[in-house]
């Protein structure tokens, strides 16, 4: 599953091998026993390698909720209707959502992207609507999207990626709305580690129990569906069982990665599509922080997978990119630090160690 003159094929931007060097040069020479700030010093000088400079700064984040409907509600997965993706989309424009007030408190740019809900046609301010199709289709019966609606969520993402770049931002978050979006997710893990449902399945919305039980046998049935024709390629693995934002996720961190704007990627749905991504063009892992680690069940084994040292560790389990929007404040206070610590030479503090 190749479209010709694939855009998401190009290359990826190589991280300033410069830069880090010179950052890490900068923490020894900080006013404070070396490694004494463990993974803030190693953020810094990350962001630095990504940034290009050897004083990385984040003032200008950008954040893009991508939002879809799944087809796979019809076999009931999930502990809220479909008509939530809809009223959420709402929430967030209006500015009453959790990534909105996380976004405002940063003073981020937040963008809402519908890339296809269930629904009639309307009107929110502050919600751009490119409706690919109306939802999936339901996974567990047939493919959830074609091949050309698959590119087509991709393309999206690569557009907000585009319009963040040309606004010389940062960061860039990728958050995430879809009822039915967890399901969707853990059959992708599914598919791409070759892993059974009950390894990488979690509660989502907080269904119970006999729910969850539910939730695996559908997605146990998808695989066994589509295991054969998908081949463990992450592009027909996306269009078999995806989500049209899980698609736009996709595409937006691999056009990250290809322009050089450093992505935080958020909790359980958003790191299936950076393990989409990193599956396409493998070099794009580089651009990538992670939030933090999720209370979803599945997301350590995707971390895991990544190879990803999360930020924070607190239970988080929202989605729409609050845990990376939480993981932000972290980020600027390694800058900070790292920027504006005194080194010894500055602060006329002797830097040798005593022999003893």
């Amino acid at each position: 599953m190749t479209e010709q003159n694939a855009w998401y094929r190009e290359s990826i931007q190589q991280i300033d091998l410069e830069a880090k060097n010179l950052a890490e040069q900068r923490q020894q020479q900080l006013t404070k026993p070396t490694g004494a700030l463990g993974e803030l010093e190693q953020l810094a000088i990350q962001l630095a390698s990504l940034q290009g400079t050897v004083h990385p700064q984040i003032q200008k984040p950008w954040i893009t909720i991508f939002a879809g409907d799944h087809g796979v509600v019809e076999e009931n997965i999930s502990a809220y209707p479909q008509a939530v993706t809809r009223q959420m989309l709402q929430n967030f424009a209006s500015g009453g959502a959790a990534i909105s007030v996380i976004a405002k408190h940063h003073q981020a740019q937040l963008q809402v992207i519908d890339c296809g809900t269930v629904g009639d046609p309307y009107y929110y301010v502050g919600v751009e609507r490119h409706c690919i199709r109306a939802g999936t289709a339901n996974f567990a019966q047939h493919v959830a999207m074609t091949e050309q609606e698959c590119f087509a969520a991709l393309a999206l993402g690569k557009a907000s990626a585009d319009l963040a770049k040309s606004e010389q931002v940062d960061i860039f978050i990728a958050g995430e709305m879809g009822i039915g979006n967890t399901c969707s997710a853990s059959a992708i893990a599914c598919l791409l580690l070759n892993e059974d449902a009950a390894q990488l399945t979690g509660v989502g919305t907080g269904i119970n129990n006999q729910q969850l039980l539910h939730k695996i046998a559908v997605i146990n049935q998808a695989i066994e569906l589509h295991q054969s024709s998908v081949e463990n390629d992450a592009l027909k693995i996306l269009a078999a069982v995806g989500g049209l934002e899980i698609a736009a996720m996709t595409g937006a961190y691999l056009r990250c990665a290809q322009i050089g704007l450093p992505i935080v990627v958020d909790g359980f749905i958003s790191s299936v599509a950076a393990l989409c991504a990193v599956r396409i063009q493998p070099s794009c892992r580089d651009w990538m922080l992670f939030g933090h680690q999720s209370a979803e069940y599945g997301h350590v084994r995707i971390l895991k997978e990544l190879n990803a040292q999360p930020i924070l560790k607190m239970n988080l389990r929202l989605g729409e990119g609050s845990g990376a929007g939480a993981a932000l404040s972290m980020l600027q206070l390694a800058c900070v630090l790292h920027n504006q610590m005194a080194t010894f030479a500055e602060a006329a503090v002797t830097g040798d160690k005593v022999a003893h």
